[in-house]
Formats: C-alpha cells, sequence, structure tokens
C-alpha cells in the first residue's frame, strides 16, 4: 500500500529508527550554492547570517531535499581562535597560517567563548532564522569539528602528527581544550535551534590514521565529547574510508555515519544494519561533470544497494558539494530520488531501469 507522504522530519526519523519510510531522506549539504539564488558573492554571502538563511531555505525549495545545512566553511571554528580565513572566488574558504606555531603554547592555550565570538553569531543568528520559518518540519544540521580533527586546522597537518605522536601530553591538553569547545559550540547550536549536530572527524579515518589506533585516540575522544553534547550526532569522515572502524564507531554514541565513495556502499550498508544509519555516498568531484542520466543512475544504483530497511540516507560523501557542480545535476538527482526512492523500493532491472 502506498504511503501517505511523510514531512521532511518524518521521513528522516523514521530512516534513523531502521524503518522504511514514504521515501528515501536526500541530504543535499551544499553550503556555498546559497550565494547564486542570491546573487552574491561567497564572500559575501558567508558574512550574513541572514544571507545564509534564506540560501538554505531557497536551496530546499529548488532541490526539495530533506534537510537545511547550518555549516557556513570549516575554518570557521579557527577564524574564532583569531585564524585567518581565505576565499576564493569558485571554491569554501580556507585556513590561512596556523595560528598554533609552537607546541608550546598549548600549555596556557584557552578556547574562544562561543556567544562572544562573531563568526559563530553568525551560524547561530542563520540557525535560528531557519528554525523560525521550518519549526520542526525539516531537520537543521549544526556541525562541529571533532577534537581530534581540529588541530589539523589549529597548527598544520605535520605538527600535529609529531604531536600525536612524540608529546603525549600536550597533544592531551590540546585535546581537553578543543573538547569542551568542541561541546559548548554544539550545544549552542542545538539551543539556537539546530535539530542535530553533525561532527566532522576526517583525521579518524582509516585513510588517515591506522585503524588499529582508532579505539585510542578518534573512538575515545569521540566517546567523550558526544556524551556531553546535547542533543543527536552524526559521524562524517569527510570522504575518508571508514568500513574498518564501523563497528568501533557504533560504540562512539552517534546515530549516523558519513560515507566515503571509495568503499562499497553495500558492504558498509551491511556492517552499519540495524546499529548506525548511512550517510551518503555519491561522489561530489566526480558530479562537477556528471550529465542528468549519469546522475540518475549512480542515485538508482545507491539507492538499491543501501536503501532497504530503512537506515540510509543519501547524501554526497564529503558533506559539500563543490561550487562546480551545475543547478541541473542538483535537479536529476532530486528527481531520481523521487523516482527511484520511494518505498517499497523496485526491484533493479537487469537493463537498469
Amino acid at each position: 500500500m502506498k504511503q501517505e507522504p511523510m514531512t521532511s522530519m518524518q521521513r528522516v526519523l523514521t530512516t534513523l529508527n531502521h524503518r522504511e519510510p514514504d521515501r528515501v531522506p536526500w541530504f543535499l549539504l551544499a553550503t556555498m550554492h546559497g550565494a547564486r539564488e542570491l546573487g552574491l558573492s561567497i564572500q559575501d554571502y558567508f558574512a550574513s547570517g541572514e544571507h545564509v538563511a534564506e540560501g538554505q531555505l531557497r536551496l530546499r525549495a529548488k532541490y526539495g531535499h530533506d534537510c537545511l545545512y547550518a555549516f557556513f566553511y570549516a575554518p570557521i571554528e579557527v577564524e574564532a581562535w583569531g585564524a585567518e580565513v581565505i576565499y576564493v572566488p569558485d571554491g569554501p574558504p580556507n585556513s590561512a597560517r596556523p595560528f598554533i606555531d609552537d607546541a608550546d603554547t598549548i600549555t596556557s592555550l584557552t578556547a574562544p567563548c562561543v556567544e562572544k565570538s562573531p563568526p559563530l553569531a553568525k551560524v547561530l543568528q542563520a540557525i535560528a532564522l531557519m528554525k523560525t520559518r521550518v519549526g520542526d518540519e525539516c531537520p537543521i544540521i549544526g556541525v562541529v569539528m571533532s577534537p581530534f580533527s581540529l588541530p589539523v586546522m589549529q597548527m598544520g597537518f605535520g605538527p600535529y602528527l609529531d604531536l600525536l605522536y612524540q608529546q603525549p601530553e600536550l597533544f592531551a591538553r590540546l585535546i581537553q581544550v578543543n573538547e569542551d569547545f568542541c561541546v559548548a559550540w554544539a550545544n549552542a547550536q542545538l539551543a539556537a535551534g539546530a535539530t542535530a549536530i553533525c561532527y566532522f572527524d576526517p583525521v579518524s579515518s582509516p585513510t588517515v590514521i591506522p585503524a588499529s589506533q582508532y579505539a585510542a585516540t578518534g573512538l575515545a575522544i569521540a566517546q567523550k565529547t558526544i556524551s556531553r553534547i546535547k542533543g543527536p550526532v552524526a559521524t562524517h569522515f569527510a570522504s575518508g574510508r571508514s568500513l574498518p572502524i564501523l563497528a568501533e564507531v557504533a560504540e562512539s554514541g552517534t546515530a549516523a555515519v558519513g560515507v566515503s565513495c571509495l568503499e562499497n556502499l553495500a558492504e558498509i550498508k551491511a556492517a552499519c544494519r540495524g546499529k548506525l544509519t548511512v550517510l551518503g555516498n555519491l561522489n561530489g568531484i566526480e558530479m562537477r561533470r556528471w550529465q542528468p542520466l549519469e546522475a540518475e543512475e549512480k542515485v538508482r544504483t545507491a539507492i538499491a544497494e543501501a536503501g532497504s530497511g530503512g537506515g540510509y540516507i543519501l547524501s554526497d560523501n564529503h558533506g559539500e558539494i563543490p561550487w562546480q557542480v551545475r543547478e541541473e545535476t542538483l535537479l536529476a538527482i532530486g528527481e531520481a530520488v523521487r523516482r527511484w526512492g520511494t518505498y517499497p523500493l523496485a526491484p533493479a532491472r537487469c537493463d537498469g531501469r
């Protein structure tokens, strides 16, 4: 029997409970595309929480996806610590020079106050405005960088790995400062109206550190941090691999996991079934070149591999759609979700249609 259409919130909550909603939920994690909707440069767009809120609302009206995304850009967190952000006209803002250039300064490092930070205030404003517009009809996704991954922007990749392996006391001190900041930042977003928090943790991926080290580092840190966040959490490895550590990720307190296009989606779904909702795993880089029919085929394949039984949200694999992805491609993805993602799922045919 065909189900009545659900709201986006109902659809997402049903799949998070590992049951089949009316159709597969779709998260369009587009950060910069709202600037196009408003006719602004990327830098001018991110200058205002009002701009981002309006951009997100217009994107959802156009593409019909199931969330609003409160993520501005990754270095907004180190911007709150006083670091510089570099803007480019056709890509995401990036970190400039790391602000920790001497590991010994970690002993006196203090986190910024979330409530007094102008960059973070823009995000909280955007969340509050989106919440006013959609209420409980649609999830609003807030974002934090994990305490284990944030140091890459704070001090640079090489110095941070040196700290991890060679200076355990300073490493522990930095993680504790970051944990307190992460928790305060996550809870401020939830208080502003976010429904859930996406916990970005790419350094925990086996793409970056050996899977054998995850339990003692990324997992232990995630368990402490997530237990203090006052709302549901989804962990995202920002296109990094996760299959070798999924059993441990399920012990972190997270409800969902963002997965990589570098791994087999059917294997990931099998490993997560009944334990973690799978988010992903369309290749955002390749998406720049997709024609509508190819976009439809990619969506159909992903849904066939992971959609059965709920517990699956279609999305990209990185958590940020590249600026170069065309409107016609995103429209084709949305149409394909509605065509192929309606439950009960149609069996895949040998001709692929």
